[in-house]
């Protein structure tokens, strides 16, 4: 089938969807699919190029808006592309405006990552654009079924709605070099709680940090600067006299990631914003055999993390719960390992890269006989 996948950066840009994105349409050319990704370019020129049989075409981009690239020829790169199917990331507001105008009469699939959440004065001037969208789909996928029931754009259109949870490969996850897991336990003498992704204002790192001067454990936050400074959380590690048990280690990758989750003892998610609208990193943490505290933000986290199974859930930003959490996990390895061994077996029955691309498949062949 010749896919078009839609949005508005792909990697090495760095961010969720986009990885995503990469791990699908690559993963689609592997199992015989003709894909190509359009998305707005970095330059003003429009480019073509090709990687790992992934076929990239990156609109001219004029200016960024609200966080949002605007490239005038979107919609005409759109329609020259002809594809059998369009598969739109939401949001991506431009994507709306070329999926609608360049791509009549070809069946569309949403991936609705997340309700626009932090820019509402956006969200308000571009929600009739969303709603035209979402009524055009053929088929939209949700990642959880919470993500359905709680958002007021999805809600109205479930008939229309398919659960397609994000997948990845799990054997990656699965084991880590021994020499480096051993130097980081050497390192940081445990017990280890571990949060991994980037310093952003919805990740509640900060929550974290409060939280650790009531946890008898070392925090390791892996993940780079963002929304939020790292300068911002040493002071405030400094300021509750954890210091010693905080330790910021910047972006990891590969090896070097595998390595701090399987060092680890407790993962942690503690997103306080429905911008955090699934949690993939919990499911590299499920695969190492992680035992999980997260957030109930109804969206995906508590989806992926089952209560009382495969972690804890507690309320969003408090800080008191969660440290309670943790405590738990920590004063109890035999039940930390529980639910670790738990959330490795949910891992492979419903996140493994293999189950959503079969789904995904499944979303197509509906589209596109448009039951």
């Amino acid at each position: 089938m010749r896919i078009l996948h839609v949005y508005k950066d792909y990697p090495p840009v760095l961010g969720g969807i986009e990885n995503h994105l990469e791990l699908l349409a690559e993963a689609l050319v592997a199992r015989g699919h003709t894909v190509t990704v359009l998305v707005s370019g970095t330059g003003w020129r429009n480019e073509v190029s090709e990687r790992r049989g992934v076929r990239l075409v990156a609109a001219g981009r004029l200016a960024t808006v609200a966080s949002t690239p605007l490239s005038p020829t979107l919609p005409l790169l759109l329609a020259r592309e002809r594809p059998a199917l369009i598969h739109l990331h939401h949001p991506y507001p431009p994507g709306d405006v070329a999926a609608l105008l360049g791509g009549r009469g070809v069946p569309l699939v949403v991936t609705y990552h997340s309700d626009i959440v932090r820019q509402k004065r956006l969200g308000v001037i571009i929600a009739p654009l969303v709603r035209q969208t979402l009524r055009r789909a053929a088929r939209i996928i949700a990642t959880s079924p919470a993500y359905i029931r709680s958002s007021p754009f999805l809600a109205p259109v479930a008939s229309h709605c398919r659960v397609v949870p994000y997948g990845v490969p799990l054997a990656d996850f699965g084991h880590a070099d021994p020499a480096l897991v051993a130097a980081l336990r050497a390192r940081y003498p445990g017990p280890v709680i571990l949060f991994v992704g980037q310093l952003r204002y919805y990740k509640g790192a900060d929550r974290l940090v409060r939280a650790m001067a009531d946890v008898p454990a070392r925090a390791i936050f892996v993940g780079a600067d963002a929304t939020v400074r790292r300068a911002d959380l040493e002071a405030l590690a400094a300021a509750h006299g954890v210091s010693e048990r905080v330790h910021f280690v910047g972006e990891q990758s590969g090896a070097a990631l595998r390595a701090y989750y399987h060092a680890a003892d407790v993962f942690t998610l503690p997103s306080v914003e429905r911008s955090e609208a699934f949690g993939i990193v919990q499911i590299e943490a499920q695969a190492a055999g992680l035992p999980i505290v997260c957030t109930e933000l109804d969206t995906g986290t508590s989806f992926v993390t089952r209560h009382g199974q495969t972690g804890i859930v507690v309320p969003p930003d408090d800080v008191p719960a969660l440290a309670h959490a943790l405590r738990t996990l920590v004063a109890s390895p035999t039940l930390a390992r529980a639910m670790g061994e738990a959330g490795r077996t949910r891992a492979h029955s419903e996140f493994s890269l293999s189950r959503m691309l079969d789904r995904i498949e499944a979303v197509y062949a509906e589209a596109v006989r448009g039951d």
